[in-house]
């Protein structure tokens, strides 16, 4: 078997991850590529990927009655989201605003 890459899809095993590869194929008789998607569960030694990761697998021998791959490399991180100091200065600036023109009501 030759190695494969897909995206990691389920980490909520200890040292396994489940991921989902993706191929196309040509459909004689729709005249169209059809994609189909494989989910192949793998060993994860490090605990190291996360949902949303692309890696490439490796063939193992069989580890358990359902691994019989492993996680070569992570080609690329899942981009998490995380609250930066410019959102919070934007809802500080936001405020500040809405103070303004609360005075500005009161005053007149």
């Amino acid at each position: 078997m030759k190695p494969v890459v897909g995206i990691v899809v389920s980490n909520k095993m200890q040292k396994s991850v489940v991921v989902a590869v993706d191929r196309l194929f040509h459909h004689k008789m729709y005249n169209r590529y059809v994609k189909r998607t494989s989910k192949f569960m793998a060993h994860d030694e490090v605990n190291d990927c996360n949902i949303g990761d692309r890696v490439r697998l490796d063939p193992s021998r069989p580890l358990s009655k359902n691994k019989h791959w492993v996680v070569a490399e992570i080609l690329r991180r899942a981009k998490m989201y995380s609250p930066s100091s410019s959102a919070t200065a934007s809802s500080d600036l936001g405020a500040t605003t809405q103070q303004v023109e609360a005075g500005s009501k009161s005053s007149t």
